[in-house]
């Protein structure tokens, strides 16, 4: 696999040096300061490109193109922002990249109430709990009818640690989860939420699939055109939140996606940990079934409270949590051996260790929540140390 590392642009605390001396061979990057909607200038991938390339890698990967909120929804500017969206296909094919991720979650992109939560060795982790979601969204949110949405035991422990929440808390959980797309200074105010949420009355999980195919059915031939393999991300965490549907949570919501648009230009980023937090996602399986259509990989691992939908996680050690860690990357091996034999240029699946743990000198140095330099170093080298043991002519399996 070709091993890259996530970088938030000069903004970043963590420097594209500082990915090549973890090991990175590419970076996977984004324009997060052009406003959603619009086209990405040329300049402006240009100017990407040669920040990168000081740095001493390559841009390989665009993680992401933001998907607008009218574009989900149908409304507004939808058809201005397809077409938006087309053009910034043609440029970044221009400029040379080749594997482009989205995602289409509605209004909030990947959640978590605590974004540096300690572990049982003072590391800190992301984390998602289910019962300080539930309070955020009956009791500090107020969004209408929302009590209906969780069963009777969850309304009353959730209005029992409200209750118990002291006012820093209850700040950092309106900041936390009404973050924007990481790397962005996107982010709402509970006002501003309620109101995003307003904007999907109607919209239910059929409609939002529909949706998904309409602008799937758009780009896609695009993307074809000019040499881009798209990536859709997974649903996180996999199931509504907030009253909103979720549509790319599980093996099923995929096999649609990839069914009703059936080009290789339309594929997958393989996300362990966000399929990982259901409990009947099975990784490998889910990999094997969609091995030809996977341009994109994030591996990650979380540990599950319960096995029930949904539930409380936390982001795990690379190699911890609940996905084989080792089958997964034994299915992509199989999967880039086969392409080569096929003559693919794609044979060559991009991975990067996505999140990660802060430990060291990651505590004091306030990187973005999640994509630390010695975590995501540490979650590399852990990987690596599989792909080579798996690929070693003497002992591996592919």
């Amino acid at each position: 696999m070709k091993h890259t590392w996530r970088w938030f642009g000069p903004v970043d605390k963590v420097s594209v040096r500082d990915a090549a001396q973890a090991g990175a061979e590419g970076i996977v990057s984004a324009l997060h300061h052009i406003e959603t909607g619009a086209v990405w200038p040329v300049d402006e991938i240009d100017k990407r490109h040669q920040e990168i390339k000081q740095g001493g890698l390559y841009w390989d990967v665009v993680e992401s193109v933001p998907v607008s909120e009218d574009i989900k929804t149908q409304t507004g500017d939808w058809k201005a922002h397809i077409a938006n969206w087309q053009e910034t296909l043609r440029c970044l094919s221009a400029s040379g990249i080749r594997t482009v991720c989205y995602n289409f979650m509605p209004v909030l992109d990947w959640t978590r109430t605590d974004l540096r939560w300690e572990t049982r060795h003072g590391a800190k982790a992301m984390r998602f709990d289910l019962t300080d979601f539930a309070a955020f969204d009956i009791d500090i949110l107020k969004r209408p009818d929302a009590r209906d949405d969780y069963p009777d035991w969850l309304v009353e422990e959730a209005s029992i640690r409200f209750s118990e929440m002291p006012d820093t808390k209850i700040i950092a959980l309106g900041l936390n989860i009404g973050a924007g797309l990481p790397g962005s200074a996107d982010g709402y105010t509970l006002d501003q939420l309620l109101e995003k949420l307003r904007t999907y009355q109607g919209v239910d999980r059929l409609k939002l699939q529909s949706n998904l195919i309409d602008f799937l059915s758009q780009v896609v031939p695009v993307a074809q055109e000019v040499g881009i393999n798209l990536c859709a991300h997974g649903d996180d965490p996999p199931w509504p939140l907030l009253g909103l549907p979720r549509i790319l949570s599980t093996q099923a919501d995929y096999a649609h996606m990839l069914g009703q648009v059936d080009s290789r230009a339309n594929g997958v980023t393989l996300c362990t940990g966000s399929l990982g937090a259901r409990d009947d996602n099975d990784l490998p399986f889910i990999a094997k079934t969609f091995a030809d259509r996977i341009h994109f990989v994030h591996l990650r691992n979380v540990t599950r409270d319960t096995d029930t939908v949904p539930c409380s996680f936390f982001e795990d050690e690379h190699l911890e949590g609940g996905t084989d860690m080792v089958a997964v990357i034994a299915v992509l091996l199989e999967e880039e051996k086969r392409r080569r034999a096929e003559g693919r240029q794609d044979h060559r699946i991009a991975m990067r260790p996505d999140h990660g743990q802060e430990i060291l000198d990651d505590l004091s140095r306030g990187a973005q929540p999640g994509y630390p330099a010695i975590g995501r170093l540490k979650g590399l080298a852990e990987l690596r140390g599989i792909e080579r043991s798996l690929l070693h002519p003497s002992y591996g399996r592919v």
